[in-house]
């Protein structure tokens, strides 16, 4: 992907930002069933942030240039930190149903905040529709475990708009990292997203700390499906996943980009099937289908990004 965006490197891509990032909902689940929230973030960006910069390094990239550094710790606090921490926070006074619901609006703040696109964005039907119905379809797939789980937060006011302002600074995190990337990240993409996961686990360092997430634990006692899903959320998640999606910001349409928010709730809902033996009911089968609907019709404009060469 070093190169020239071919047609094969998007569509693989796409595959890991859409199926292995949606996969990460499942994996992350089984990771906290014995790492502490925060301390999970810390040790999953820091090896994942250290296992790329030292393939970027070996590579000859130069890796360690102040502009890279500070241009990419920006961009990895306001995407990384902030989105994760707001879901672990949000979780305290909303359902896990209302944050893959709000959490999906996070395509549609990047529409309207993506202001060198709107011409073409809002010009186009079809992109405007896509983003609206993958919306709808995502609320399909929780609405009635939303409907079930509702009055056990008494509180959910509170979490609805910690979750908003996680949706927002991912969509401005995302348009940062795509516009304000500077001549060195645009050069080392992937070194810049090993500075951003790097900076990142600092954060998460510290909160592991404040929050105590040592006490009441020990390391011998987390289960080896913890760890293994640590590994694969650091591969697999990190690595491979969230690399992707900093490349395709760099030659795709943000708006084309954010429609992962729609498709990773359904492969959550499918591996929750596969795995956890849930049953998918006939409203969210309609909301899969809204959803495949939304994604196809976004990504109908064969036109590529102008605002980056690819």
């Amino acid at each position: 992907m070093g190169g020239a965006a071919s047609k094969m490197a998007i569509v693989v891509a796409y595959f890991l930002i859409y199926v292995v990032w949606g996969s990460t909902y499942y994996f992350i689940g089984v990771a906290l069933r014995g790492l502490p929230t925060f301390l999970l973030g810390a040790l999953r960006f820091s090896l994942a942030g250290l296992l790329l910069l030292s393939l970027c390094f070996l590579r000859g990239e130069k890796v360690f240039r102040p502009s890279l550094i500070r241009r990419s710790a920006v961009s990895g606090i306001v995407l990384l930190f902030v989105d994760m921490a707001v879901i672990m926070l949000a979780q305290r006074y909303v359902s896990s149903s209302l944050v893959a619901i709000v959490a999906a609006s996070t395509a549609i703040w990047i529409l309207l905040f993506d202001v060198p696109m709107w011409r073409r964005n809002f010009r186009n039907l079809s992109t405007v529709g896509g983003v609206l119905w993958g919306f709808a379809g995502v609320g399909l797939l929780y609405v009635e475990q939303f409907l079930t789980e509702s009055d056990a937060y008494p509180h959910s006011e509170y979490g609805i708009l910690i979750l908003i302002g996680g949706c927002v600074s991912w969509a401005l995190g995302t348009l940062y990292a795509k516009y304000r990337s500077s001549g060195e990240e645009e050069v080392n993409c992937f070194a810049g997203s090993a500075w951003q996961m790097l900076s990142a686990s600092l954060l998460f360092w510290i909160c592991a700390f404040l929050f105590d997430d040592f006490s009441g634990w020990r390391w011998e006692e987390v289960p080896a499906s913890a760890w293994l899903s640590l590994l694969y959320l650091v591969t697999f998640g990190s690595l491979l996943a969230y690399s992707a999606y900093v490349w395709l910001l760099k030659v795709r349409p943000a708006t084309e980009v954010a429609t992962h928010a729609y498709v990773n709730p359904v492969v959550a809902v499918v591996l929750g099937v596969g795995f956890g033996n849930e049953e998918v009911t006939a409203v969210q089968f309609i909301g899969l289908a809204i959803i495949l609907l939304s994604v196809m019709l976004v990504n109908r404009n064969p036109a590529t990004d102008t605002t980056h060469s690819t």
